[in-house]
């Protein structure tokens, strides 16, 4: 009888598993569709292929190569050289750019995406942020006159735009 009573509750613990376990891999799978929707990519490949975490320990951002890569949920990122690949798998969060890698600055706005210059950036509190800055228009300059209220609007803005 207790063979029995065991076999069954095993079979049912087999079941939830077979049901839950496919319905947990379509969830992150979307979740990664729906990150790569959001991120600002080029053929695949964040920040214009510059390495994250050289913002962070570097003079200047430095370009990525190809042969050092990461990706992090279904985001790939280049890295100037094998130790930043390292650094960034320790604490990936704190490499990636705010609002997927869109400008701050129009995300702040009106949510839309625009375009960066991988060079224009700015560190806040821990967190990339990348602005565009192309024909004279530079917006980490108008973000500097009133940071506090774009970065509560961007704040916003981006979370509406991931749902």
């Amino acid at each position: 009888m207790k063979i029995a009573k065991r076999f069954n509750m095993a079979m049912i613990y087999i079941s939830l598993f077979l049901i839950v376990w496919p319905a947990a891999i379509v969830s992150a799978q979307s979740d990664e569709a729906a990150r790569r929707r959001n991120f600002n990519t080029e053929n695949g490949i964040a920040l214009r292929e510059f390495d994250p975490v050289s913002y962070f320990n570097s003079s200047r951002p430095l370009k990525g190569n190809s042969k050092y890569y990461a990706n992090y949920k279904g985001i790939t990122y280049y890295f100037a050289n094998a130790e930043n690949v390292e650094e960034f798998k320790k604490n990936p969060d704190k490499y990636e750019p705010a609002y997927g890698g869109w400008c701050a600055y129009t995300v702040a706005l009106n949510g839309e995406r625009v375009k960066i210059n991988p060079v224009t950036y700015k560190i806040i509190d821990g967190k990339l942020h990348l602005f565009y800055n192309f024909g004279g228009d530079n917006r980490l300059t108008k973000w500097n006159k009133d940071e506090a209220k774009l970065r509560a609007a961007a704040n916003r803005n981006w979370v509406a735009k991931m749902h």
